[in-house]
C-alpha cells in the first residue's frame, strides 16, 4: 500500500481487485470505493457483471449498476484465454485485496484461488462471498439472497402465522454479507498492518443471516424448546405492544417496553391501565395481545397519521409512520443526511440513490464517483500495473482477449481513483 501524506479518504492508498458481481461483493467494493479506495473491477467477457442489464436503463446503462459500482475502474478479460490469465495475475501483483463472490470452486477453476494469490503475493488479503460458504454439505448448491434466507431460518419468521412465509423487497441478505465482509478485510488489513500477514476470508450469506437473530436461536434453546419462534404477522410474539397500527389514513409502528407503558397508556386517556394487574407486565400484555391492540387502534382510528405521530413524539413512545419508498425519499430527515442522495451520472443523467451509511468526521464529504462504461480503464489499469501500452490494448481488444465499449457522443473518460 502506498501512503499518502493528504488522503482524498479514509481508505485512500489501498488497491482492489474486484471480481464481483450482482450485489453481495459490490456492496464491500462499492463503500471501500466511498472511502477512496481503488477498486479495479474484473468483468469477465463476453458482457460483464450482469447488472448492466437490470432496470431501469436509460439510454443503454443501468441504474443498478450505477448505484453499485460508482468510483469503479473497468477492466473486460477473457480469462479464459491464457493471455487474459496472465494479465490478471500481473494485477495481483499491485493489489492489497481480491474478492469474488461466484460459487466456491469457480475462482479455483479459472485459475485464480486462493493458491494461486497467496503465491503471487504472500500478503495479500482475499475475501470470497458466497451463498453458503466455501465448506459444509450445502457449500456447492448455487444460491441467492433469498435462498440463504430460507436456509436460515429468517424467511419462516415473516408473514401471518396462517399463511405461507412472505419474503422482503430489499437485497437484506446480499447487501449485510457485504458489509460483514468489509469488517472482516479491514480487520484483516488492520493484521497485516500489525503482522505483515495475508489471509483468506470466508464470508456467506447464510452466515450473515443467522447472525441476525436476536432472539429466536437463544430463547429455543435457553428453554428447552419450549419457547418455538414463529412468524406473528403484524405484532411481535415476544413483546406487546410492539408493531404495526392502524391510523385514519396509513400505519405506524411502536416498540413499547417498560417505561413507555404508561406515557402511551396517557396520551390515550386510559390512565386505568397503568396499575391494572392484567397489563402490568410485558408478560401479561403478551398474553392478552389481541385486547392491547384493539385498545390502541380503538383509540388511532380518531386521529389521522400525523396527528398520532405527534402526540405520541411529545409523549416520547418509539414511533414511526410507516413509509413508502416514494415517501422515505422525500423524506426531509433522510435528505439533510444524503442518506437519499441525488448524483449525477455523465451518461444516465441525475438520479437518487442511496447514500454511504459510514461517517468520518475526518472525511465530511462525500466523494464525486462516476461509475465505468464496460471495459473503460483498460488501458488506464493496464497500462500501470501491467506495462502494457495503447497499442497492445488495442491489439489485445482486436483478438477478443479484452473488450471495451465505446463511449457515447460526449461522453467522455474519467480516470475513477
Amino acid at each position: 500500500m502506498a501512503s499518502n501524506m493528504n488522503p482524498k479518504h479514509i481508505m485512500d492508498g489501498y488497491r482492489i481487485l474486484d471480481f464481483s458481481q450482482f450485489l453481495a461483493g459490490p456492496t464491500t467494493t462499492r463503500l471501500m470505493a466511498e472511502m477512496g479506495a481503488e477498486v479495479i473491477k474484473v468483468e469477465l467477457m463476453p458482457a460483464g457483471d450482469p447488472v448492466h442489464q437490470l432496470p431501469y436503463r436509460r439510454d443503454g446503462r443501468s441504474g443498478y449498476y450505477i448505484q453499485q459500482n460508482r468510483g469503479k475502474k473497468s477492466v473486460c478479460v477473457d480469462i479464459r484465454d491464457p493471455k487474459g490469465l496472465e494479465l490478471v495475475k500481473e494485477l495481483v501483483k499491485s493489489c492489497d485485496v481480491v474478492l469474488e463472490n461466484f460459487s466456491p470452486g469457480a475462482i479455483g477453476r479459472m485459475g485464480l484461488g486462493w493458491d494461486v494469490i497467496k503465491a503471487i503475493k504472500p500478503e495479500i488479503i482475499m475475501c470470497s462471498i458466497s451463498a453458503f460458504g466455501q465448506s459444509g454439505p450445502l457449500s456447492n448448491l448455487p444460491g441467492f439472497d433469498y435462498i440463504a434466507m430460507a436456509v436460515s431460518g429468517v424467511m419462516d419468521m415473516i408473514g401471518d402465522p396462517d399463511q405461507a412465509p412472505y419474503f422482503p423487497m430489499v437485497g437484506i441478505g446480499d447487501v449485510n454479507a457485504g458489509v460483514h465482509a468489509l469488517a472482516a478485510i479491514n480487520a484483516a488489513l488492520l493484521y497485516r498492518y500489525k503482522s505483515g500477514k495475508g489471509q483468506y476470508i470466508d464470508i456467506s450469506l447464510l452466515d450473515s443471516y443467522f447472525h441476525s437473530h436476536e432472539i429466536n436461536v437463544q430463547a429455543y434453546s435457553g428453554s428447552g424448546g419450549k419457547i418455538v419462534p414463529q412468524r406473528s404477522g403484524h405484532h411481535h410474539y415476544a413483546a406487546c405492544p410492539l408493531g404495526l397500527f392502524k391510523c385514519q389514513d396509513g400505519y405506524i409502528f411502536m416498540v413499547v417496553m417498560a417505561r413507555q407503558w404508561a406515557p402511551l397508556c396517557k396520551v390515550m386517556g386510559r390512565e386505568d391501565l397503568v396499575d391494572n394487574p392484567d397489563f402490568g407486565t410485558n408478560g401479561r400484555r403478551v398474553k392478552r395481545r389481541d385486547e392491547v391492540v384493539d385498545i390502541i387502534e380503538n383509540w388511532l382510528s380518531n386521529y389521522k397519521r400525523a396527528d398520532a405521530l405527534r402526540l405520541l413524539e411529545d409523549m416520547h413512545v418509539p414511533v414511526a409512520p410507516v413509509l413508502s419508498v416514494p415517501e422515505a425519499m422525500e423524506h426531509p430527515h433522510l435528505i439533510e443526511r444524503e442518506v437519499v442522495r441525488t448524483i449525477h451520472d455523465r451518461g444516465y443523467g441525475e438520479v437518487k440513490i442511496p447514500g454511504i451509511p459510514l461517517r468520518f468526521s475526518e472525511f465530511p464529504e462525500p466523494l464525486d464517483l462516476q461509475a465505468p462504461y464496460l471495459g473503460e480503464h483498460n488501458k488506464e489499469v493496464l497500462g500501470n500495473f501491467a506495462g502494457l501500452s495503447a497499442a497492445q490494448v488495442d491489439a489485445l481488444e482486436s483478438e477478443g482477449v479484452l473488450k471495451s465499449e465505446p463511449l457515447p457522443d460526449g461522453v467522455k473518460t474519467i480516470a475513477a481513483g
